[in-house]
């Protein structure tokens, strides 16, 4: 008898080939794909740490570059404007009626310095362990302790109608056109950012200052606030005071005065 193993008992050799063709596929695929997938990595990473953000420009870092390049250009531009009026005060061949129209369009529009006896409001965020003071109030929720723009609005409104003949916001003048805008914690204005805390400083009477501002119903909300939760808050008389002239653009952009 042999002892040769029987021919029909062995494995059929077709069916062995094509059982392990779909794996040798599978492995051949699961090599590309990873090889596709180092090289995507390596392409989108370009040297850098994909696994952190900071290389990335958060878009806090641009508003903080936009607001230093608009800050240097301000200066810039009020540096070229001086260079223009002292060339014009030689002879613009203007007369004397023309100049005085002139200095009271700039006084209208806040492009010239004004001077006089200026009162400053002074607004800040709350600490940030801050808790209700007074009984009665809710704990104080995180929008309760950050200043926000109508309250900032409620300000300038309220010194505008005591009479203010001119305004600074921190160390920028305002004009007609200029709009005081919040986002997040921090304040936008004419193109520069400012963090808290933020002060208002007018020019005009302080007691019709005052009055106005303590008579204002925004701000006597504000005030709830304050004696709640500890917002900041200060007014205080500045004495004698000139504020700048705005020295930014002054085109419309959006409108046209009317004919």
């Amino acid at each position: 008898m042999s002892n040769s193993p029987d021919p029909r008992n062995r494995p059929d050799q077709g069916d062995a080939r094509g059982r392990f063709r779909p794996v040798r596929v599978l492995t051949v695929g699961v090599f590309a794909l990873a090889g596709l997938i180092f090289f995507t990595s390596f392409n989108t990473a370009k040297g850098t740490n994909i696994r952190t953000d900071a290389s990335l420009l958060k878009l806090s870092d641009l508003i903080q570059e936009r607001s230093h390049k608009n800050q240097e250009l301000e200066a810039a531009n009020s540096g070229t404007r001086g260079d223009v009026e002292r060339l014009a005060q030689r002879d613009d061949g203007s007369t004397k009626a023309e100049d005085a129209k002139l200095d009271r369009l700039q006084e209208a529009s806040g492009t010239k310095k004004v001077s006089g006896r200026a009162v400053s409001v002074t607004l800040d965020d709350a600490p940030p362990d801050a808790t209700v003071r007074l009984p009665g109030y809710p704990d104080p929720q995180p929008d309760d302790l950050v200043i926000h723009q109508q309250d900032l609005q409620a300000v300038v409104n309220a010194l505008w109608h005591g009479g203010a003949k001119g305004i600074k916001v921190m160390d920028q003048r305002l004009i007609g056109t200029s709009a005081v805008r919040c986002v997040g914690n921090t304040l936008i204005l004419q193109g520069r950012v400012y963090s808290p805390p933020y002060k208002i400083t007018a020019v005009g009477d302080p007691e019709k200052l005052k009055a106005a501002v303590a008579a204002s119903p925004e701000i006597q909300t504000y005030m709830l606030y304050v004696n709640a939760y500890g917002l900041g808050w200060k007014v205080e008389d500045d004495g004698a005071m000139t504020l700048p002239g705005y020295s930014g653009t002054v085109d419309l952009h959006y409108a046209k005065p009317v004919e």
